[in-house]
């Protein structure tokens, strides 16, 4: 990216710059006709303007902590796009803060992709006063569970107090309703003295919809060529889409490189429209593997088209993205599971079982056929891919929150079918992914929840239950009135941890079985995706009312071949030939010649044993 060089020969960036002089405060704004400085304490400051849209101006009095903001046209008073912190919500004064990572002696460097097992969670939600302190105190119980990995939900700033993350309109600003970026920063060093990797979800296909104030000034930062559900798109074509780019890119740069994080997982990738001759998404991941080369960073998907393109190796080394989160596997899981099949459900319905082993074999389910809800080709090919490429998940916050009362799987089915799912899920070569309390079977739901006031909370409660509208429980007025308020505060209490639950002794065996699953993988799975796995295949057997059974085999470099039988039937299914190796799961058990309902057995024969 070129250094653009504006007053007294400071660079134009994003954000201010602290320099010995004072500070430099800048904001791209090429549609406004002026731009004001609003310092607290001191009178207003015209900044300066060059052709390119850029505003800045040398501030001798300002300081770190100094607040501030614009006004642009003489009239409307915003915060800086780029702040790095708003003590007071993004409707008040900026904070001058300079998050540079202070390496204090540190060699952490990360450590492998394959050896992610991932947490997800909710920063509010997590704990009862939901701060980074909190999280930081339950680092110690997530490496005892095994975990390797966290992954915080988007922290950028939002208006309210309560928020999921993905109505983010302050990207640089970490939320102070969790602390400060310095209690940000030490949770990040606490997480890496215990070896946990920290991962982030960040959204850059779209911003909020309350407090958004980047159309008043800077027009060209949305592209109305194209739509998205979200309104028009964000630009990134063209010479002013470059600036959009590079601010989306400093964005990235900042929290890898300022705060620490190990990775980022880019939230719905499939709606970032753009046709330029390198697309944004390579030139994000291309400018993080030069900047970070001798760290071991990890880019994650969120991408409904299943683009395997993006996820390619070479020679075993990651290109551009590590993975894609499996959606294909979870939907085909969910409807096996419970039975379901409304909504999404509806394109995983029709073979459950097939698209199911399909995953677990090749990653995606849909590798170019018709998907039912769009009725187009979804997908490419994806048997060639390892299966580290994809992220696989049981629960996560979007599946659990999108329904309209937030039930979890537990909710929903019997402890045997739960037990069945979290095998599978940890005992497979793809990346795992559990949401927070999952370990221990929760049942608290996990709602959708924001802090709008006015008719933007009155737009998002019928917004919500419109969307639910065409499921036959709340298709009748008293259906949808049952659907949660999302801004109103007990729906957010609602979807919190609660770790009273989480120490019962139904909580407590469970917890013990996703442990056990977690050594387990840590000792015997890891190793196997180390090694390099060069082929798999999946059989199913079949009942009369489309579930049964599936049996799937990996294969390593080595000659090590890995073996997961499940039972989805309520039938009995003879057992395909084992591979006759370690029985892994269950432990202590005389494996019969048929598999039981809801079985679920695990093998690994190693390249010495006999067939």
């Amino acid at each position: 990216m070129t250094e653009l060089v504006g007053i007294a020969g400071f660079p134009r960036c994003f954000g201010p710059q602290v320099t010995p002089h004072g500070v430099v405060f800048n904001l791209w704004a090429p549609t406004a006709q002026s731009v004001e400085l609003l310092e607290t304490g001191r009178s207003p400051r015209r900044m300066h303007a060059d052709t390119e849209g850029w505003y800045q101006a040398l501030s001798a009095s300002a300081h770190l902590g100094t607040r501030y903001q614009f006004r642009i046209n003489e009239e409307l008073i915003i915060p800086d796009p780029a702040s790095r912190f708003q003590p007071d919500d993004v409707g008040a004064p900026s904070e001058v803060f300079e998050p540079l990572l202070t390496l204090d002696g540190s060699h952490w460097k990360g450590r492998p992709w394959q050896e992610s097992i991932i947490y997800e969670l909710h920063v509010g939600a997590f704990s009862k006063n939901g701060t980074y302190e909190e999280v930081e105190n339950k680092l110690e119980y997530l490496k005892n569970l095994g975990v390797t990995a966290i992954e915080l939900m988007p922290l950028n700033d939002v208006p309210g107090r309560r928020n999921w993350g993905y109505d983010g309109v302050l990207l640089f600003a970490p939320n102070a309703c969790y602390g400060r970026p310095e209690d940000l920063k030490r949770l990040i060093k606490a997480a890496h003295a215990l070896e946990l990797m920290v991962y982030l979800d960040v959204v850059y296909n779209h911003f909020g919809p309350h407090l958004n104030y980047l159309h008043s000034y800077a027009e060209p930062f949305f592209n109305s060529r194209y739509q998205t559900g979200w309104g028009p798109a964000v630009n990134l074509e063209g010479k002013e889409g470059a600036f959009v780019r590079q601010f989306l890119i400093e964005n990235a740069l900042m929290w890898i490189g300022e705060y620490g994080f190990d990775g980022l997982r880019l939230d719905a990738v499939h709606a970032l429209k753009d046709k330029s001759e390198k697309h944004f998404l390579t030139e994000v991941a291309e400018t993080v593997r030069c900047r970070f080369s001798d760290r071991h960073v990890h880019l994650m998907l969120e991408n409904e088209a299943n683009q395997a393109s993006l996820l390619q190796r070479e020679d075993g080394k990651v290109l551009l993205y590590d993975a894609q989160w499996g959606d294909d596997f979870h939907n085909a899981l969910h409807v096996l599971l419970t039975g379901e099949k409304e909504g999404y459900y509806r394109a995983f319905a029709d073979q459950p079982l097939n698209h199911l082993g399909r995953a677990l074999a090749e990653g995606f389910a849909y590798q170019g056929e018709i998907f039912p809800l769009h009725d187009k080709a979804r997908g490419e090919r994806s048997a060639h891919l390892p299966p580290e490429a994809t992220i696989f998940f049981a629960q996560n916050h979007d599946q659990i929150g999108n329904r309209a009362l937030g039930e979890r799987l537990p909710s929903l089915v019997d402890r045997n079918k739960l037990e069945q799912a979290i095998v599978l899920l940890l005992l497979n070569p793809h990346i795992p992914l559990l949401f927070m309390g999952e370990e221990a079977a929760q049942t608290t739901p996990f709602l959708f929840f924001t802090d709008w006031t006015g008719d933007v909370a009155k737009l998002t409660r019928e917004g919500r239950r419109k969307e639910f509208a065409h499921f036959k429980a709340f298709s009748s007025p008293e259906g949808q009135a049952r659907i949660p308020d999302p801004s109103a505060e007990k729906t957010f209490l609602d979807s919190k941890i609660d770790w009273r639950a989480m120490t019962t002794a139904k909580a407590g065996r469970f917890c013990r079985l996703t442990h056990n699953l977690l050594a387990l993988r840590c000792k015997k799975i890891v190793p196997f995706i180390k090694d390099g796995i060069t082929r798999a295949e999946y059989q199913l057997s079949v009942d009369a009312g489309g579930t049964g059974m599936i049996d799937v085999c990996w294969h390593s470099v080595k000659g090590a071949t890995l073996q997961i039988t499940a039972n989805f039937s309520q039938q009995a299914f003879l057992r395909r030939n084992s591979v006759a190796g370690e029985l892994l799961w269950p432990k202590h058990t005389e494996v019969s010649a048929s598999v039981p309902p809801g079985g679920i057995f695990v093998w690994l024969r190693h390249p010495a044993a006999s067939l």
